[in-house]
Parts: structure tokens; C-alpha cells; sequence
């Protein structure tokens, strides 16, 4: 099967991240204020403050890319825009299941009431409108569950390949 599937996925802003970085905005203007009319010294407060804002902007900005390609499977981390990595690289052949986060195939590996407790990595957009998906996999002799937000195509295509590890209702 020679084909490749691509899902981009926008991480919502939290309100909380929103209402800090407006205080940042705020404190530095402030800063810069009380600089030129009091103190200069307050201009390296100014300084300070408007760097702690691009690092938090860069790091609070983060974008996830799924990458289908035959049996491989990558996730990949952007943040900013810019910096791109790679997390996760798998083989679908070593997925034990992949159903929505409510189905009774994943029950076990639920964080309160789960019998089984394994890593987690949340790779979901948190808009509440959209389904997410848990894939339970090996990732290097480990087993690992991952939260996805899943186009129908990428798990239909899935579900081709793998019928009996896919369940959707």
C-alpha cells in the first residue's frame, strides 16, 4: 500500500494561558512606564518581562502532526510554528487496539477505574466538538496509550489493514 496520510492538529489555548500572557503585556508596558517617568532601572524589568513573554509564546504555542505512511505511524510536536520534532515513529503492526476514548476495548487502560497503567501522551486538540481516539501500542518494547484526534479517512485506512483492532461503535 503505498500512500501517505497527513493530519495537522491545532492545540486550543487554555483561557489561563490567554490571561497570563495579557498580564505579561500589561506589566511590561507598566514596566517601561515607571522607566521613563521614575527609575530606569524599571527598563530591565521591561526587558525581562517582554523575554519571559516570547519564551512563553513559543512554548505555549504547540501544533500536532500525525503522518501515516503504510505501517508507519509519527507523531510530531510544532511548536511555534516553527520547531518541529519528532515524538513518536511506530509501527501499526504492533497497535494492540484503537477505539474512541468511551469504548469498552480501552477500559482497562482508563485512568480512574483502569486496571492496567501504562504512559500516556495526549495528542488531542481539546475542542470539546471533536472526538478523540485511544491507541494502545508498543513503542520500543513498551506498550503505550495515546490520545489522537483521528480523521474517518486515516482510521478507516486502519481499520482496512488491521480489522480486528479497530473498533468504532
Amino acid at each position: 500500500m503505498d500512500y501517505r496520510m497527513v493530519k495537522q492538529v491545532h492545540k486550543r489555548i487554555k483561557t489561563s494561558t490567554k490571561v497570563l500572557k495579557n498580564v505579561m503585556i500589561v506589566l511590561c508596558v507598566l514596566f517601561v512606564l515607571m522607566g521613563i517617568i521614575f527609575d530606569r532601572g524599571m527598563l530591565f524589568l521591561a526587558l525581562l518581562t517582554a523575554g519571559m513573554y516570547f519564551l512563553y509564546d513559543t512554548y505555549a504555542v504547540k501544533d500536532y502532526e500525525y503522518v501515516m505512511e503504510g505501517n508507519q505511524f509519527t507523531i510530531s510536536v510544532i511548536q511555534a510554528k516553527r520547531h518541529r520534532r519528532e515524538v513518536h515513529v511506530l509501527n501499526l503492526k504492533d497497535m494492540e487496539v484503537l477505539a474512541p476514548n468511551w469504548h469498552d476495548a480501552v477500559a482497562k487502560y482508563r485512568k480512574n477505574g483502569g486496571t492496567e497503567k501504562i504512559p500516556k501522551f495526549d495528542y488531542t486538540s481539546y475542542e470539546p466538538e471533536i472526538p478523540y481516539y485511544t491507541m494502545i501500542i508498543m513503542e520500543n518494547r513498551k506498550k503505550i496509550k495515546l490520545l489522537l484526534d483521528l480523521e474517518d479517512d486515516m482510521i478507516a485506512a486502519i481499520k482496512r489493514m488491521y480489522p480486528q483492532k479497530v473498533f468504532l461503535s
